[in-house]
Protein backbone atom coordinates (compact mmCIF):
# COMPACT_ATOMS: atom_id res chain seq x y z
CA UNK A 1 0.00 0.00 0.00
CA UNK A 2 1.29 3.42 -0.96
CA UNK A 3 2.22 5.55 2.01
CA UNK A 4 0.27 8.83 2.22
CA UNK A 5 2.28 11.96 2.96
CA UNK A 6 1.46 15.58 3.68
CA UNK A 7 3.78 18.44 2.74
CA UNK A 8 4.87 21.39 4.85
CA UNK A 9 3.21 23.76 2.39
CA UNK A 10 -0.14 21.98 2.90
CA UNK A 11 0.18 22.22 6.66
CA UNK A 12 1.20 25.90 6.51
CA UNK A 13 -2.20 27.04 5.22
CA UNK A 14 -4.11 25.20 7.96
CA UNK A 15 -5.05 26.50 11.38
CA UNK A 16 -3.15 25.14 14.37
CA UNK A 17 -6.20 23.06 15.38
CA UNK A 18 -6.38 21.27 12.03
CA UNK A 19 -2.70 20.45 11.46
CA UNK A 20 -2.64 17.53 13.94
CA UNK A 21 -5.71 16.07 12.23
CA UNK A 22 -4.07 16.16 8.80
CA UNK A 23 -0.99 14.49 10.24
CA UNK A 24 -3.16 11.76 11.78
CA UNK A 25 -4.86 11.21 8.42
CA UNK A 26 -1.48 10.68 6.77
CA UNK A 27 0.56 8.97 9.48
CA UNK A 28 -2.00 7.06 11.56
CA UNK A 29 -4.92 6.37 9.22
CA UNK A 30 -3.04 6.40 5.88
CA UNK A 31 -6.15 7.78 4.19
CA UNK A 32 -5.92 8.69 0.49
CA UNK A 33 -7.16 12.25 0.12
CA UNK A 34 -8.63 11.70 -3.34
CA UNK A 35 -10.62 8.49 -2.90
CA UNK A 36 -12.63 8.42 0.32
CA UNK A 37 -16.14 7.04 0.04
CA UNK A 38 -18.65 7.87 2.76
CA UNK A 39 -20.12 4.84 4.52
CA UNK A 40 -23.68 3.81 3.77
CA UNK A 41 -26.16 5.33 6.22
CA UNK A 42 -27.07 3.08 9.12
CA UNK A 43 -30.25 1.09 8.75
CA UNK A 44 -33.23 1.82 10.99
CA UNK A 45 -32.35 -0.88 13.55
CA UNK A 46 -28.70 0.24 13.77
CA UNK A 47 -29.72 3.87 14.14
CA UNK A 48 -32.18 2.92 16.90
CA UNK A 49 -29.39 1.16 18.78
CA UNK A 50 -27.06 4.16 18.39
CA UNK A 51 -29.76 6.46 19.75
CA UNK A 52 -30.42 4.13 22.69
CA UNK A 53 -26.74 4.32 23.65
CA UNK A 54 -27.06 8.11 23.94
CA UNK A 55 -29.31 7.65 26.99
CA UNK A 56 -30.64 10.81 28.60
CA UNK A 57 -29.32 13.03 25.78
CA UNK A 58 -31.85 11.69 23.29
CA UNK A 59 -34.70 12.36 25.72
CA UNK A 60 -33.94 16.06 26.14
CA UNK A 61 -32.19 17.16 22.93
CA UNK A 62 -35.16 18.06 20.71
CA UNK A 63 -35.80 21.59 22.08
CA UNK A 64 -32.12 22.51 21.83
CA UNK A 65 -31.77 21.14 18.29
CA UNK A 66 -34.89 23.03 17.20
CA UNK A 67 -33.61 26.22 18.80
CA UNK A 68 -30.20 25.84 17.16
CA UNK A 69 -31.70 25.16 13.75
CA UNK A 70 -33.86 28.28 14.00
CA UNK A 71 -30.67 30.31 14.46
CA UNK A 72 -28.43 28.78 11.77
CA UNK A 73 -31.01 28.00 9.09
CA UNK A 74 -31.03 31.65 7.98
CA UNK A 75 -27.42 31.10 6.86
CA UNK A 76 -28.25 27.86 4.97
CA UNK A 77 -26.73 25.66 7.68
CA UNK A 78 -28.07 22.37 8.99
CA UNK A 79 -27.72 20.91 12.49
CA UNK A 80 -26.34 17.47 13.35
CA UNK A 81 -26.09 15.65 16.68
CA UNK A 82 -23.46 12.89 16.76
CA UNK A 83 -22.50 10.25 19.31
CA UNK A 84 -18.92 9.87 20.67
CA UNK A 85 -18.03 7.63 17.71
CA UNK A 86 -19.10 10.25 15.16
CA UNK A 87 -22.41 8.63 14.13
CA UNK A 88 -25.15 11.18 13.47
CA UNK A 89 -28.15 10.28 15.65
CA UNK A 90 -30.31 13.34 14.93
CA UNK A 91 -30.44 16.13 12.38
CA UNK A 92 -32.36 19.30 11.62
CA UNK A 93 -32.62 21.02 8.25
CA UNK A 94 -34.97 22.89 5.96
CA UNK A 95 -37.00 20.83 3.50
CA UNK A 96 -35.55 22.46 0.33
CA UNK A 97 -32.07 21.30 1.36
CA UNK A 98 -33.07 17.69 2.09
CA UNK A 99 -31.76 16.24 -1.16
CA UNK A 100 -28.36 17.92 -0.78
CA UNK A 101 -28.11 16.89 2.89
CA UNK A 102 -28.72 13.25 2.04
CA UNK A 103 -26.17 13.37 -0.76
CA UNK A 104 -23.49 14.82 1.52
CA UNK A 105 -24.48 12.59 4.45
CA UNK A 106 -25.60 15.49 6.61
CA UNK A 107 -28.22 13.05 7.82
CA UNK A 108 -29.06 10.67 10.65
CA UNK A 109 -27.12 7.42 10.36
CA UNK A 110 -24.02 8.96 8.73
CA UNK A 111 -20.59 8.11 10.14
CA UNK A 112 -18.19 11.06 10.43
CA UNK A 113 -15.49 9.33 12.43
CA UNK A 114 -12.16 11.00 11.61
CA UNK A 115 -10.39 7.68 11.07
CA UNK A 116 -12.88 6.81 8.30
CA UNK A 117 -13.39 10.08 6.41
CA UNK A 118 -10.44 12.23 7.46
CA UNK A 119 -10.49 15.76 8.84
CA UNK A 120 -14.06 16.98 9.33
CA UNK A 121 -16.01 18.99 11.90
CA UNK A 122 -17.61 16.18 13.90
CA UNK A 123 -14.80 13.64 13.79
CA UNK A 124 -11.99 16.08 14.49
CA UNK A 125 -13.73 17.89 17.35
CA UNK A 126 -14.40 14.52 19.02
CA UNK A 127 -10.70 13.63 18.82
CA UNK A 128 -9.43 17.03 19.96
CA UNK A 129 -12.38 17.77 22.31
CA UNK A 130 -12.31 21.44 21.31
CA UNK A 131 -14.47 23.53 18.93
CA UNK A 132 -13.41 22.98 15.33
CA UNK A 133 -14.29 24.58 12.01
CA UNK A 134 -13.33 22.81 8.78
CA UNK A 135 -13.97 25.03 5.77
CA UNK A 136 -14.07 23.69 2.22
CA UNK A 137 -10.52 22.69 1.15
CA UNK A 138 -9.49 22.27 4.79
CA UNK A 139 -11.20 18.86 4.72
CA UNK A 140 -8.74 16.04 4.22
CA UNK A 141 -10.86 14.45 1.51
CA UNK A 142 -11.11 16.35 -1.75
CA UNK A 143 -14.64 14.96 -2.09
CA UNK A 144 -15.72 17.16 0.84
CA UNK A 145 -14.24 20.42 -0.41
CA UNK A 146 -17.69 21.96 -1.01
CA UNK A 147 -18.72 21.66 2.64
CA UNK A 148 -18.17 23.92 5.63
CA UNK A 149 -18.56 22.36 9.06
CA UNK A 150 -18.31 23.81 12.58
CA UNK A 151 -18.59 21.43 15.52
CA UNK A 152 -18.15 21.40 19.29
CA UNK A 153 -18.06 18.47 21.72
CA UNK A 154 -20.53 18.27 24.58
CA UNK A 155 -20.48 16.33 27.85
CA UNK A 156 -22.99 14.11 29.59
CA UNK A 157 -24.23 14.06 33.19
CA UNK A 158 -21.46 11.62 34.12
CA UNK A 159 -18.80 14.13 33.10
CA UNK A 160 -17.74 12.10 30.07
CA UNK A 161 -17.68 13.05 26.38
CA UNK A 162 -21.24 12.49 25.13
CA UNK A 163 -20.98 13.52 21.49
CA UNK A 164 -20.75 16.52 19.17
CA UNK A 165 -23.01 19.29 17.91
CA UNK A 166 -22.39 20.31 14.32
CA UNK A 167 -23.60 23.00 11.94
CA UNK A 168 -22.78 22.26 8.30
CA UNK A 169 -23.55 23.88 4.97
CA UNK A 170 -23.36 22.64 1.38
CA UNK A 171 -23.38 26.28 0.22
CA UNK A 172 -20.93 28.01 2.56
CA UNK A 173 -19.67 31.56 2.41
CA UNK A 174 -16.31 31.28 0.59
CA UNK A 175 -14.71 33.83 2.94
CA UNK A 176 -15.26 31.77 6.13
CA UNK A 177 -16.40 34.96 7.87
CA UNK A 178 -19.17 33.37 9.92
CA UNK A 179 -17.16 30.49 11.38
CA UNK A 180 -16.32 32.33 14.63
CA UNK A 181 -19.96 33.23 15.15
CA UNK A 182 -21.04 29.67 14.36
CA UNK A 183 -18.67 28.21 16.96
CA UNK A 184 -19.98 30.64 19.60
CA UNK A 185 -23.58 29.61 18.86
CA UNK A 186 -22.64 25.92 19.08
CA UNK A 187 -20.78 26.38 22.37
CA UNK A 188 -23.86 28.00 23.89
CA UNK A 189 -26.00 25.12 22.61
CA UNK A 190 -23.57 22.54 24.00
CA UNK A 191 -23.70 24.14 27.46
CA UNK A 192 -27.49 24.25 27.35
CA UNK A 193 -27.61 20.59 26.29
CA UNK A 194 -25.29 19.57 29.13
CA UNK A 195 -27.37 21.57 31.62
CA UNK A 196 -30.61 19.94 30.47
CA UNK A 197 -29.16 16.42 30.61
CA UNK A 198 -27.63 16.98 34.06
CA UNK A 199 -30.88 18.33 35.51
CA UNK A 200 -32.80 15.44 33.97
CA UNK A 201 -30.37 12.82 35.25
CA UNK A 202 -30.35 14.27 38.78
CA UNK A 203 -33.95 15.49 38.88
CA UNK A 204 -34.44 14.09 42.41
CA UNK A 205 -31.40 15.90 43.82
CA UNK A 206 -30.24 19.38 44.68
CA UNK A 207 -28.23 20.71 41.74
CA UNK A 208 -25.74 23.52 42.26
CA UNK A 209 -24.27 25.64 39.46
CA UNK A 210 -20.84 26.76 40.66
CA UNK A 211 -20.35 29.83 38.54
CA UNK A 212 -20.64 30.15 34.78
CA UNK A 213 -17.32 28.61 33.78
CA UNK A 214 -15.33 29.64 30.75
CA UNK A 215 -15.37 26.56 28.52
CA UNK A 216 -17.83 24.25 26.83
CA UNK A 217 -18.89 22.61 30.10
CA UNK A 218 -20.81 24.17 33.00
CA UNK A 219 -19.48 23.50 36.54
CA UNK A 220 -22.41 21.76 38.25
CA UNK A 221 -22.70 19.26 41.10
CA UNK A 222 -25.63 17.23 42.40
CA UNK A 223 -26.20 16.57 46.10
CA UNK A 224 -28.42 13.95 47.70
CA UNK A 225 -30.51 14.53 50.83
CA UNK A 226 -27.46 13.97 53.06
CA UNK A 227 -25.49 16.69 51.15
CA UNK A 228 -23.27 14.04 49.56
CA UNK A 229 -21.97 14.76 46.07
CA UNK A 230 -23.54 12.16 43.79
CA UNK A 231 -22.79 13.78 40.42
CA UNK A 232 -20.46 16.31 38.83
CA UNK A 233 -20.10 17.70 35.32
CA UNK A 234 -16.91 17.71 33.27
CA UNK A 235 -16.07 21.28 34.37
CA UNK A 236 -16.93 20.68 38.03
CA UNK A 237 -14.54 17.74 38.20
CA UNK A 238 -11.72 20.10 37.33
CA UNK A 239 -12.39 22.71 40.03
CA UNK A 240 -9.46 22.71 42.50
CA UNK A 241 -11.70 22.80 45.55
CA UNK A 242 -13.53 19.60 44.66
CA UNK A 243 -10.43 17.45 44.55
CA UNK A 244 -9.73 14.56 42.19
CA UNK A 245 -13.20 13.10 41.73
CA UNK A 246 -11.99 10.59 39.17
CA UNK A 247 -10.09 8.69 41.87
CA UNK A 248 -12.74 8.84 44.59
CA UNK A 249 -15.98 6.99 45.16
CA UNK A 250 -18.41 9.49 43.67
CA UNK A 251 -21.75 7.74 43.44
CA UNK A 252 -23.75 8.35 40.24
CA UNK A 253 -27.13 7.17 41.45
CA UNK A 254 -29.33 8.14 38.50
CA UNK A 255 -32.22 6.04 39.74
CA UNK A 256 -32.49 7.37 43.27
CA UNK A 257 -35.88 7.04 44.95
CA UNK A 258 -35.07 9.66 47.55
CA UNK A 259 -37.90 11.81 48.84
CA UNK A 260 -38.40 14.87 46.66
CA UNK A 261 -38.76 18.47 47.76
CA UNK A 262 -42.29 19.78 47.92
CA UNK A 263 -41.48 23.33 46.88
CA UNK A 264 -38.96 26.09 46.50
CA UNK A 265 -38.77 26.77 50.25
CA UNK A 266 -37.61 23.21 50.85
CA UNK A 267 -35.13 23.54 48.00
CA UNK A 268 -33.70 26.72 49.54
CA UNK A 269 -33.42 24.97 52.91
CA UNK A 270 -31.52 22.13 51.26
CA UNK A 271 -29.09 24.51 49.55
CA UNK A 272 -28.36 26.43 52.77
CA UNK A 273 -27.94 23.19 54.68
CA UNK A 274 -25.59 21.86 52.01
CA UNK A 275 -23.49 25.04 51.97
CA UNK A 276 -23.09 24.93 55.77
CA UNK A 277 -22.14 21.27 55.63
CA UNK A 278 -19.56 21.91 52.91
CA UNK A 279 -18.06 24.76 54.94
CA UNK A 280 -18.12 22.80 58.22
CA UNK A 281 -20.66 25.15 59.80
CA UNK A 282 -18.81 28.39 59.05
CA UNK A 283 -21.45 30.96 58.16
CA UNK A 284 -19.07 33.42 56.51
CA UNK A 285 -17.61 30.76 54.24
CA UNK A 286 -21.08 29.40 53.42
CA UNK A 287 -22.31 32.90 52.55
CA UNK A 288 -19.34 33.39 50.22
CA UNK A 289 -20.06 30.04 48.59
CA UNK A 290 -23.70 30.97 48.02
CA UNK A 291 -22.81 34.43 46.72
CA UNK A 292 -24.80 36.29 49.40
CA UNK A 293 -23.87 38.46 52.37
CA UNK A 294 -23.27 37.03 55.84
CA UNK A 295 -26.23 38.98 57.27
CA UNK A 296 -28.54 37.66 54.55
CA UNK A 297 -27.54 34.09 55.32
CA UNK A 298 -28.11 34.67 59.04
CA UNK A 299 -31.64 35.91 58.26
CA UNK A 300 -32.34 32.85 56.13
CA UNK A 301 -31.07 30.50 58.86
CA UNK A 302 -33.27 32.24 61.42
CA UNK A 303 -36.29 31.94 59.15
CA UNK A 304 -35.60 28.21 58.80
CA UNK A 305 -35.70 27.60 62.53
CA UNK A 306 -32.18 28.54 63.52
CA UNK A 307 -28.84 26.78 63.51
CA UNK A 308 -29.98 24.06 65.93
CA UNK A 309 -32.80 23.00 63.63
CA UNK A 310 -30.49 22.92 60.63
CA UNK A 311 -27.91 21.02 62.67
CA UNK A 312 -30.48 18.38 63.61
CA UNK A 313 -31.44 18.02 59.97
CA UNK A 314 -27.80 17.69 58.96
CA UNK A 315 -27.13 15.07 61.65
CA UNK A 316 -30.21 13.08 60.70
CA UNK A 317 -29.25 13.12 57.02
CA UNK A 318 -25.70 12.06 57.86
CA UNK A 319 -26.99 9.16 59.98
CA UNK A 320 -29.24 8.02 57.15
CA UNK A 321 -26.33 8.17 54.75
CA UNK A 322 -24.16 6.13 57.11
CA UNK A 323 -26.86 3.51 57.47
CA UNK A 324 -26.99 3.18 53.69
CA UNK A 325 -23.21 2.87 53.74
CA UNK A 326 -22.77 5.50 51.11
CA UNK A 327 -19.16 6.39 50.42
CA UNK A 328 -18.53 9.62 48.58
CA UNK A 329 -16.09 12.48 48.51
CA UNK A 330 -16.88 15.47 50.74
CA UNK A 331 -15.03 18.54 49.50
CA UNK A 332 -13.21 20.31 52.30
CA UNK A 333 -13.14 23.61 50.52
CA UNK A 334 -14.52 25.22 47.41
CA UNK A 335 -13.10 28.38 45.97
CA UNK A 336 -15.45 31.39 46.25
CA UNK A 337 -17.92 31.42 43.39
CA UNK A 338 -21.46 32.38 42.57
CA UNK A 339 -23.81 29.48 43.28
CA UNK A 340 -27.30 28.93 41.93
CA UNK A 341 -29.31 25.89 42.97
CA UNK A 342 -32.31 23.89 41.93
CA UNK A 343 -34.22 21.20 43.77
CA UNK A 344 -35.43 19.32 40.72
CA UNK A 345 -38.92 17.97 41.27
CA UNK A 346 -40.14 14.75 39.73
CA UNK A 347 -42.88 16.48 37.84
CA UNK A 348 -41.95 18.75 34.92
CA UNK A 349 -42.36 22.44 35.31
CA UNK A 350 -41.38 22.65 38.97
CA UNK A 351 -40.30 26.11 40.15
CA UNK A 352 -36.56 26.74 39.80
CA UNK A 353 -34.54 29.92 40.26
CA UNK A 354 -33.65 31.73 37.04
Amino acid sequence: MTRVTVSDSQLAVLSARLRPSWLRCANDYNLPASAISLDTLLCTAELRQARARMGVTMRICDPELDRLQAIVSTLDYNVLLADPQGIVVAHRGDAPQEKGCRRWHLWSGANWNEARVGTNGIGTCLVEQVPVTVHREQHWSMDLRYLSCSAVPFYGPDGQLAGALDASSTRPDPSERISTMMEAVLIDAARRLERRSFLEAFRAHTVILMGEGAGISLPMVALDESRTIVGATFAARRLPGLGDLENHCVRFDLGSQAALASGFEEAERGVVQGALAMCQGRVTAAATLLGISRSTLHRKIKAMGGRSNLARMTARSALQAQERRVSAVQPSSIRPCRVLAWKVAAERGGHTPD
